[in-house]
């Protein structure tokens, strides 16, 4: 079974508890624009070894979701688990690249060295800056009537929990597994255009999972792998009519021939196009895009390189800011 009501909280951060504990989470009080209040429980700590959770920020997150987050309305937005929409998908949603997520202990003697006092530093500065605007994706729980949050006492209890990569997960957590329903925390900074990302995972997950089910790919390594090939830009916005006109291009980084034979290039909504040929050690492919094959929305999109297995080999995304200049190529 996969996470139940998955969506995302459109909130103002308010108050923070650091996580302690057997089973320890950082703990957010957030507030919508109804002044109904909310819990965010982060997870620090691991409960299957290794404990150490895999982190990655990006403190200039660039992605084609961030328009919709701003159109959402405050509080809780039920996602549909689906490509094309806000969802959040580590894997096939190219929000960034897991093999940069690194591990990190939840509490460590010394300044600035556990996951605990790396949530503190951004969410610490989203509660000084009035503007700032979280969106914590995972599962929600509550309103539980009658009963008090027992972190910061409002009523009803109420919250977002799960908020990490949600899939290729195995034993007790395997039911949670789905795709399009991975967690994690964006902030928003509206005055001077800044997106936060933040993104944790268990290193008892595989980053290689079933596109229908979420479930472990057993017959690959569980830790992504940087491809051979690689897409290096684009033309997404051609001079004149965009059918027939826009271009992928994949450069061969290894010394071997690479064969592209069952190959594919997918788009946000997972459309494929099948690749097919050969391409050289060092050599650029530009791959020009069928009228009746994918499209590369002006609005902002995703590119996948797929291999003959299916698997992800790499991705980008764009925005429409990057997009907007007729008959250039956006360069990755």
């Amino acid at each position: 079974m996969p996470l139940k009501n998955y969506g995302v909280l459109k909130c103002k951060a308010v108050e923070r508890k650091l996580g302690e504990g057997p089973t320890p989470h950082y703990q957010v009080l957030v507030t919508d624009d109804k002044n109904i209040q909310y819990r965010i429980a982060i997870n620090v700590k691991s409960k299957q070894s290794p404990s150490e959770l895999l982190y990655f920020v990006d403190e200039n997150f660039s992605h084609p979701i961030t328009k919709e987050l701003q159109e959402l309305d405050f509080g809780f937005n039920e996602l549909p688990r689906k490509p094309g929409g806000a969802a959040l998908d580590y894997i096939r949603g190219n929000l960034f690249d897991p093999t940069q997520m690194k591990p990190l202990p939840y509490n460590v003697p010394g300044p600035d060295n556990d996951l605990n006092e790396l949530l503190e530093l951004y969410i610490a500065r989203a509660i000084a800056s009035p503007e700032a605007v979280l969106y914590p994706f995972g599962e929600r729980w509550g309103p539980e009537v009658g009963v008090k949050d027992k972190y910061f006492g409002f009523l009803p209890g109420n919250g977002i929990h799960d908020i990490h990569f949600n899939q290729g997960s195995v034993g007790q957590f395997q039911k949670d597994n789905g795709v399009w329903q991975d967690g994690g925390l964006l902030i928003h900074y509206p005055a001077r255009n800044q997106w936060v990302g933040i993104f944790l995972a268990f290193q008892s997950q595989s980053f290689h999972t079933d596109d229908t089910t979420g479930n472990r790919i057993d017959d690959v390594s569980p830790i992504p792998v940087t491809g051979a090939v690689r897409i290096v830009a684009a033309l997404v916005n051609p001079s004149g009519d965009d059918v027939g006109k826009e271009t992928v291009t994949l450069i061969n980084t290894s010394p071997d021939q690479v064969d592209l034979s069952g190959w594919a290039i997918a788009d946000r909504l997972k459309r494929k196009q099948r690749l097919s040929g050969t391409i050289n050690p060092g050599e650029a492919l530009k791959v020009p895009l069928g009228k009746d094959g994918i499209q590369l929305d002006n609005n902002g999109g995703i590119i996948t390189l797929l291999d003959n297995q299916g698997i992800k080999v790499d991705g980008v995304s764009y925005t429409k800011e990057d997009s907007r200049k007729q008959g250039w190529t956006i360069v990755f």
